[in-house]
């Protein structure tokens, strides 16, 4: 049989037990081979993994549904020739309290950022107290408070698998604000030789306009409407070149005339410093 495309090696951000682990172990076992995931310290990182060729693939964050875009990733993106877009997963976020003493001695809780911000209302009303302490990862924060005796009060907000990893108990589970919580996940590979999977859905755009130009944004907008094309998400990072410069992120639903699409991808290169497509390429939802 041959091998399933994206198998091989995987960079995935670390340490064990991360929300990005979680998916990866998800995503491995949809694959007609595992996977090999292979842990790195931080999201640049995990990217730049697959850029120079130490693994086949990265899967990294891209979106949460309530923090909104990771900035690291989609800067990379925006400033490399050599990736592509392989696959997207959209993976349910379950947020866990785990610790090694009582919840009524809690004094500190540790996590990633987004974390802490996505059980903002459930750790004003259950610990107001408590002092919030933000980490390089979930997983990080379980193996800080797994390294601290019970009577320091630490706790941390992780996955259920970081909190077994580190021999802490549970406080309470599914302490998210809002349970629709989700965060998109890119499996990227490098450009050169990689093509689309035949169940491809989506397509991702990154474009440079000339913003001093009146209407320029307007313009590409209505190169994809008037030819029936369904934008399913639009995003701006700023371009790192001069202030007022924003480089745009288009995500495209596929399904539509091909010669349209075509089309409107060149009409849009002709009015862009610069265009380039990112792949095209099927969406897994958890």
């Amino acid at each position: 049989m041959p091998k399933e495309k994206g198998a091989g090696r995987m960079a995935v951000l670390g340490p064990l037990g991360t929300h990005s682990e979680a998916a990866a172990r998800y995503l491995a076992a949809k694959l007609s081979e595992p996977l090999e995931l292979v842990i790195y310290p931080d999201i640049f990182a995990t990217i730049q993994a697959v850029e120079e060729g130490e693994t086949e693939s990265a899967l990294v964050p891209v979106e949460n549904s309530l923090e909104g875009s990771v900035n690291i990733t989609l800067d990379t993106l925006a400033h490399s020739d050599a990736l592509s877009v392989l696959r997207e997963l959209v993976w349910p976020v379950h947020n866990h309290l785990v610790a090694r003493c009582e919840a009524a001695e809690v004094r500190r809780i540790l996590s990633h950022p987004q974390p802490i911000s996505q059980c903002r209302a459930y750790l004003r009303e259950h610990f107001p107290q408590a002092e919030l302490i933000k980490t390089t990862s979930t997983a990080r924060a379980a193996e800080l408070v797994a390294a601290e005796s019970a009577s320091s009060g630490w706790a941390a907000i992780c996955t259920e698998r970081a909190g077994e990893l580190n021999g802490l108990h549970t406080l309470a589970t599914e302490i998210q604000d809002n349970m629709a919580n989700a965060t998109r996940f890119f499996q990227l590979v490098r450009r050169e030789g990689a093509d689309p999977l035949d169940t491809a859905t989506k397509m991702l755009v990154i474009c440079q306009m000339d913003g001093t130009r009146p209407g320029a944004l307007y313009e590409v907008l209505k190169e994809f409407a008037q030819r029936g094309i369904n934008m399913t998400r639009i995003e701006s990072r700023p371009a790192r070149t001069t202030l007022g410069a924003y480089i745009f992120f288009f995500d495209l639903e596929l399904g539509c005339d091909e010669k349209a699409l075509k089309a409107a991808l060149a009409a849009v290169g002709e009015k862009c410093i610069w265009l380039r497509s990112l792949g095209k390429f099927p969406l897994i939802i958890a």
